[in-house]
């Protein structure tokens, strides 16, 4: 699907997520279409990494991360103008959607995130970035 997309490798990706397992798969699902990411491990490094200047195209962000949790790690991102960067919010409990919609997410996924989903997400991102060019 997306893997073979042109304009794949320039995809910049932070996955904000303190259980490793899931970062392990998230990580190697978003290596599968050629993104490069960054992982932070709570919402406090994720704005913080952003206050450092780096730019996203895309931000999976998990609901129930330590010190500052994903909705208000996501309000604060949109706060500081990040209004380019693509943010999906993350859980297990559907119920959590309206929390990251409120805050600012673009769209709220239900885990466990399923390949072909995350794909269309990086597609788009890729038709958005190269339609910018």
């Amino acid at each position: 699907m997306a893997s073979n997309a042109q304009g794949s490798s320039s995809v910049k990706a932070l996955l904000v997520e303190d259980m490793p397992v899931d970062t392990l798969l998230l990580s190697t699902m978003l290596r599968h279409f050629h993104c490069e990411t960054k992982v932070a491990k709570n919402g406090k490094e994720a704005i913080d990494l952003f206050l450092e200047g780096n730019k996203f195209d895309i931000v999976l962000v998990e609901k129930r991360i330590p010190i500052i949790t994903g909705p208000e790690a996501v309000e604060k991102i949109r706060a500081m103008g990040e209004t380019d960067v693509k943010i999906v919010g993350l859980s297990v409990e559907s119920d959590d959607q309206e929390a990251f919609m409120s805050a600012g997410a673009d769209v709220f996924v239900p885990k466990p995130m399923k390949l072909d989903v995350l794909g269309a997400m990086i597609q788009e991102v890729i038709n958005k970035n190269n339609a910018m060019v």
